[in-house]
């Protein structure tokens, strides 16, 4: 998205008007400082508030509290988000932040076992667009995936490369995407829940030992990235 194309996606109200602004733009999809520059400019000092969501959650608020403190901005409130319990919300309680947003946490409870899923948008119109925000950099252009596996059946490693060039299966590889939706239609012959259920379960058994570890943040199968 140019800049010009997230001027319109942020402006709110016109310049002059006065009203304080109830809009709260995320502002470290790409850049965040300049995502803080171009919400004030196009919503005014009165914007609402800003939302950060991922990095270093205190130190980007302290930047972007100066940063909007330095455009006149000095009533726009500071959000925080990002897979946030309560741990997190205690250790950021000295940091000049307002208001915090709670998700995962709020619906499943602390200590219940949660998958998390991120949409990133890689490529619009055959044209491949990435992140470049801290901690949410991404890869552009449309990919695939292959899993590879031991003889005996335990995976070892997925191999991410570009749709485009097709790398070369083993004897044990499978390709990990399945397509589920076409042109807003799902596709025929998908199974049901409860064959996708015996199909996670059988799958269970190819995790290796050292995947099965409880250790936050630990991946299951290393990531390998091919041409990407």
């Amino acid at each position: 998205m140019g800049v010009a194309a997230r001027r319109r996606a942020l402006r709110v109200h016109e310049p002059g008007q006065g009203a304080r602004v109830r809009h709260h733009p995320l502002v470290d999809t790409y850049d965040i400082r300049r995502g803080v520059e171009l919400a004030v400019e196009a919503a005014g000092t009165g914007l609402g508030a800003i939302r950060i969501d991922s990095g270093d959650l205190g130190e980007l608020a302290r930047q972007a509290r100066d940063q909007l403190d330095a455009l006149g901005a000095t009533s726009t409130k500071i959000v925080l988000s990002g897979d946030l319990d309560e741990y997190a919300i205690a250790a950021l309680r000295a940091e000049p932040v307002d208001s915090y947003g709670v998700g995962t946490s709020v619906v499943t409870g602390s200590g219940a076992p949660t998958a998390g899923m991120v949409y990133k948008l890689v490529e619009v119109e055959g044209r491949p667009v990435a992140k470049r925000s801290e901690s949410k950099e991404s890869r552009g252009g449309r990919k695939s995936a292959v899993r590879r596996y031991k003889p005996t059946g335990t995976a070892t490693e997925e191999v991410v490369h570009s749709a485009a060039a097709p790398i070369e299966l083993g004897p044990h590889d499978r390709v990990v995407p399945v397509p589920l939706v076409r042109d807003g239609v799902t596709v025929p012959g998908l199974p049901t829940l409860e064959e996708s259920r015996e199909r996670l379960r059988a799958a269970l058994v190819s995790v290796p030992w050292e995947g099965l570890k409880l250790s936050r943040g630990e991946p299951a199968l290393p990531t390998v990235f091919e041409g990407v």
